[in-house]
């Protein structure tokens, strides 16, 4: 019998341990207003994207999923006319801040309807824990896979019954812990057609609410995948992503992953110490041919 590991020394976000703190008045003044996890130290503003809302159409709603109430937050073209593609963006494991909503600002400039569930709603918010640590045992670790893959189901319900999305043109991408449930994601339901998973866990240890990794379902994605992982990660050792290449190769699999030599974990959050601007700049534009080339 496997049970939940609520162990919080996971190597994965070692890489996410703040490298100096800040002035306690300091830090909540600056992050509060952006959302951002009083966890997430120190928050670098001279690196932080901050993409506008014109022409778009953005908001906070909540989507029933059984009975509960799972808020997200979306961003769309504000003048668009037809069906959208539908992008879910899965967050990090300090939710829906500042940057994850700036991504889907992102991608509804490119013309998509972008969708981002606070997907630890039930088991706590991460933005009033002070420590990495706290938020992988007192949130993460009590989140089961099951219920993600309900709620991100039922996000895409909502964008094609409340917001006119295109039902044969979904996808979905995700950072750190979204970038692992990207993987699973794409062997959940065949409605998914791409995946785009940023240095997400592949490998690892099973329990009760994480029962598969990524390379379980390696020969079962419903949809190719692109990952994006950083060959300095010290989360995410190599060998466990070379591993996952090559259960890719086995299956057959269409999916591919693309690693940047010199790239840490987390190279693509603009708020952290650990972004690479190269690197981010160029996994944004391979994501962007991804989705074109495989939502059309």
């Amino acid at each position: 019998m496997t049970t939940p590991d609520t162990r919080h020394d996971n190597p994965q976000f070692d890489s996410l341990l703040p490298a100096a703190r800040l002035d306690r008045r300091g830090f909540v003044t600056t992050l509060a207003a952006a959302g951002f996890a009083l966890a997430v130290q120190p928050v670098h503003a001279s690196t932080l994207i901050t993409t506008d809302d014109s022409k778009l159409t953005t908001g906070d709603e909540t989507i029933d999923v059984n009975g509960d109430r799972l808020p997200i937050y979306f961003a769309r073209p504000a003048e668009a006319t037809g069906r959208l593609p539908i992008v879910l963006v899965v967050q990090e494991i300090f939710g829906v801040h500042e940057h994850i909503r700036d991504v889907c600002r992102r991608l509804a400039h490119q013309g998509y309807l972008a969708i981002a569930p606070e997907l630890f709603f039930r088991q706590g918010d991460p933005s009033k824990l002070e420590s990495v640590a706290e938020i992988l045992q007192e949130i993460v670790a009590k989140v089961p896979d099951a219920q993600v893959m309900a709620d991100l189901d039922a996000c895409a319900d909502w964008a094609v019954a409340a917001q006119g999305g295109e039902p044969e043109k979904i996808a979905i991408t995700g950072f750190c812990w979204g970038g692992r449930i990207t993987w699973l994601y794409a062997a959940h339901t065949a409605r998914v057609r791409a995946g785009i998973a940023w240095y997400g866990r592949l490998v690892g240890t099973p329990s009760s609410n994480t029962p598969l990794q990524p390379i379980d379902v390696a020969d079962r994605l419903n949809a190719p995948v692109l990952g994006l992982y950083g060959g300095q990660d010290q989360g995410i050792p190599l060998e466990g992503v070379q591993m996952m290449q090559e259960a890719l190769r086995k299956a057959g699999s269409p999916s591919t992953i693309h690693i940047y030599p010199d790239a840490p974990h987390a190279f693509h959050a603009d708020y952290r110490p650990s972004y690479r601007r190269e690197e981010a700049e160029d996994g944004w534009k391979r994501l962007l041919e991804w989705l074109s080339s495989h939502l059309g």
